[in-house]
């Protein structure tokens, strides 16, 4: 699942036409007084069978993203600010994200309650670079003040992303936010909007403990200064 738009197949129908060519016999030559016989009686056509319509099958259950509930964000203006954090860094693949993000976030929240800190706000996940295959993200939890003591290791103190940003709220299971981002992508599309290479998920149901497939998510797109969302 990367912000890039969602690769489309477009289905082409072909159509072929045979033409059947039919040679006419020669007629034999009549001998003198002969007339031609009559021309044979042309047998009425029969009537083709009706066709029994096809039965109609029901098409497969597929798994589908949470409907928006009134009040949910779709491209509305937002200022983010920065926060400080503590956040893992690391790189995975589309097909293992959710693995991947939720098993970073144990390991930032292993941190915080060894060293008895409290979250200040919701866990987010940074995305700071993404192609059809991976990305590189930051698994992040805000923290009220940075500790005394910073982190070592594979743990991180640092600052959230700041600046213009647009807003989108998801529900249902992480896999359909590829649904979401499709959309994201046509809506920029549509405004003409141009967005930085970063992008925000923040999780208002904890991914670590939630049912997986009923999530909600903000979506936050950063934009190039100097635009607004007329929507």
């Amino acid at each position: 699942m990367s912000f890039l738009s969602a690769p489309r197949s477009v289905g082409a129908v072909a159509a072929a036409v045979t033409l059947a060519l039919f040679l006419t016999p020669s007629t034999p030559q009549l001998s003198w007084g002969q007339t031609a016989p009559p021309p044979a009686a042309t047998p009425p056509a029969t009537p083709p069978e009706a066709t029994p319509p096809a039965a109609v099958q029901p098409a497969p259950d597929t798994p589908q993203a949470a409907p928006a509930q009134p009040g949910d964000a779709f491209g509305q203006d937002t200022a983010l600010t920065a926060k400080t954090i503590i956040y893992v860094k690391g790189s995975g693949t589309w097909d293992k994200a959710f693995d991947t993000i939720t098993g970073s976030f144990k390991k930032v929240k292993a941190y915080l309650d060894k060293e008895g800190l409290k979250a200040d706000g919701m866990p987010m996940t940074i995305f700071t670079a993404t192609d059809d295959t991976g990305f590189d993200y930051e698994a992040a939890i805000p923290i009220a003040e940075a500790p005394k003591n910073p982190p070592h290791g594979e743990i991180n103190l640092g600052q959230s992303p700041e600046g213009q940003a647009l807003k989108f709220v998801h529900r249902g299971s992480y896999g359909d936010l590829d649904n979401t981002y499709e959309a994201i992508t046509n809506y920029l599309d549509d405004k003409r909007m141009e967005a930085k290479d970063m992008f925000i998920e923040e999780y208002v149901t904890d991914p670590v403990t939630a049912d997986a497939t009923k999530l909600v998510v903000n979506v936050y797109v950063l934009i190039k200064a100097g635009q607004t969302s007329p929507g």
